[in-house]
């Protein structure tokens, strides 16, 4: 399976109570989820030393080879302190998950998004403590700034700053992209080269160089199984 093919949803990390959770897509190849894990665990770099983690692959048997060399090789390179397995887990119909998926999101969660309609104009900045949602332009000159996505309904020409301090996985999103400067987590780019047209864009982190992407042809959340908090 060629890699540009492959589903980058297959391996998933997220932080649980006092350790890491980290789903896995059993249906793709182990060396390709060794590759995902290696990916995603880099970034965290000492964070990783010693943490507890839990693969959860989905199904209660079957799979104890493949977790058992995941979880060496976690120990082996990155030092995590012990591996597990969810206890007593048991299958559940997709839908049943999906409706208790939805329900924690929706009644749970405290996303925090600032949203604003208008023009952010030249000498004027907007900060969000969590996801700013701007229906309206940032012209330049303008300066935007949000502790994790910044997704613009309209141009943006300004400069940006997503996912401050150090949140490496906000976007930025906007339907004219065309800023003065992007920064993500703590990496920096000025300078892009603008589009052919004006296109539905995204910025995001990969391997510490920020990458501008055609949204709609990327689909970089289109695979995710059914709607996730973010």
């Amino acid at each position: 399976m060629e890699k540009d093919n492959q589903d980058r949803t297959a391996v998933r990390l997220k932080g649980v109570g006092d350790g890491l959770c980290v789903t896995l897509d059993p249906a793709q190849p182990p060396d390709y989820l060794q590759e995902e894990l290696a990916r995603l665990f880099r970034r965290m770099k000492h964070l990783a030393v010693n943490a507890r983690v839990t693969l959860d692959i989905g199904e209660p048997d079957g799979y104890e080879e493949l977790t058992e060399k995941l979880g060496n090789f976690l120990k082996e390179t990155f030092g995590v302190g012990s591996v597990s397995v969810p206890s007593g887990k048991k299958l559940m119909p997709e839908e049943r998950i999906r409706e208790q998926d939805m329900d924690h999101s929706w009644r749970h969660s405290n996303s925090d998004v600032l949203m604003l309609t208008g023009r952010v104009r030249s000498g004027q900045k907007v900060t969000a403590r969590k996801h700013l949602l701007l229906l309206g332009n940032v012209n330049p000159g303008a300066e935007v700034l949000a502790g994790g996505d910044v997704l613009i309904i309209g141009s943006l020409r300004g400069v940006v700053a997503a996912g401050q301090p150090d949140n490496r996985e906000a976007i930025v999103l906007a339907l004219d992209f065309q800023p003065t400067q992007v920064q993500i987590g703590g990496i920096v780019a000025a300078g892009l080269p603008p589009s052919l047209g004006k296109l539905t864009e995204f910025a995001h982190l990969e391997n510490d160089t920020i990458i501008v992407e055609d949204y709609l042809e990327t689909a970089p959340f289109g695979r995710l199984p059914w709607p996730e908090v973010r």
